[in-house]
């Protein structure tokens, strides 16, 4: 899902994807400059390996996302740390920053609940 960045405003722009086993959904809003801010939730099971076995097991994941989009390149003006994205074609794609998160997540270290029950 793609959304122009043009188009949102400070009236928060609801949205909801799914993925596989995994709800994307939250909002969209106007926050000053070039920047948007999203403001999401990400629900559900995640298939992902264990670490120390190898066997597939499905991870419940429920984490809140906040991040700022930026209409281009985003320049620091006032040294405050924000997680920012930014959008060089004035477009917000949601499935590539969902398919981020996902990704942010497998990158930790998981092990299934055997593996963890013989620690």
């Amino acid at each position: 899902m793609k959304v122009a960045l043009r188009k949102i405003t400070s009236t928060p722009l609801d949205f909801d994807i799914k993925s596989n086993e995994i709800t994307f959904k939250g909002y969209l809003e106007y926050h000053s400059g070039k920047l948007i801010l999203l403001k999401a939730r990400l629900n559900g099971l995640l298939d992902i390996q264990c670490n120390q076995c190898g066997e597939d097991f499905k991870l419940p994941v429920d984490e809140e996302v906040e991040i700022f989009i930026s209409d281009g390149i985003y320049e620091d003006s006032e040294d405050i740390e924000l997680d920012v994205v930014e959008s060089l074609d004035s477009m917000a794609d949601l499935d590539e920053i969902l398919n981020s998160e996902l990704e942010l997540i497998k990158s930790d270290y998981h092990c299934c609940d055997n593996c963890e029950d013989s620690r």
